[in-house]
């Protein structure tokens, strides 16, 4: 029974309890100074990418612990920013600014609802209809395609970070 508390809190980090409201781009403490440039985006799709096969870890936020989604989200961005974006995949769909899916750039972070909760895993944008993400107990970051059917069907909207 311990087990599975402590793996249910660990995974905390990527759940989130409720989707986020209709319009989180009208509240300003939410959005930063603007929307972040195609440079800045892909520099976060190459830092991701420089940790690509790093195991899948509850809670975990670094190469050498591993990353849970919202893990690898923090990590990307904070190599490229001096902004802390929110830790949790709830509080991360309600940053920044809502973009359509015809709109994606690269550094975009993209939601999907993979535990029956919507925005309840986030993955970063890579171009070409790809993603990078840390996925679940037993993988690895790697990059995903997001016309498969599991992701298509499963995609919960994308925001653009503000810094």
């Amino acid at each position: 029974m311990f087990t599975i508390c402590f793996f249910c809190a660990t995974l905390g980090a990527c759940a989130s309890l409720s989707p986020p409201p209709e319009s989180a781009d009208a509240d300003p403490q939410r959005a930063y100074a603007a929307p972040i440039s195609g440079e800045v985006g892909g520099e976060v799709v190459l830092q991701a990418m420089g940790v690509l096969g790093t195991r899948y870890a509850p809670g975990g936020a670094s190469p050498e612990s591993g990353f849970d989604c919202s893990g690898l989200v923090a990590y990307a961005y904070s190599r490229v920013s001096q902004h802390e974006l929110p830790r949790t995949t709830f509080d991360l769909s309600r940053a920044g600014v809502h973009v359509d899916l015809r709109d994606l750039r690269p550094g975009d972070l993209v939601f999907f609802n993979t535990q029956r909760r919507a925005y309840s895993h986030v993955g970063i944008y890579v171009g070409e209809q790809r993603f990078i993400h840390a996925p679940s107990s037993g993988g690895e970051v790697r990059i995903e395609d997001m016309r498969h059917g599991y992701w298509h069907r499963r995609f919960d909207g994308a925001r653009r970070m503000a810094l």
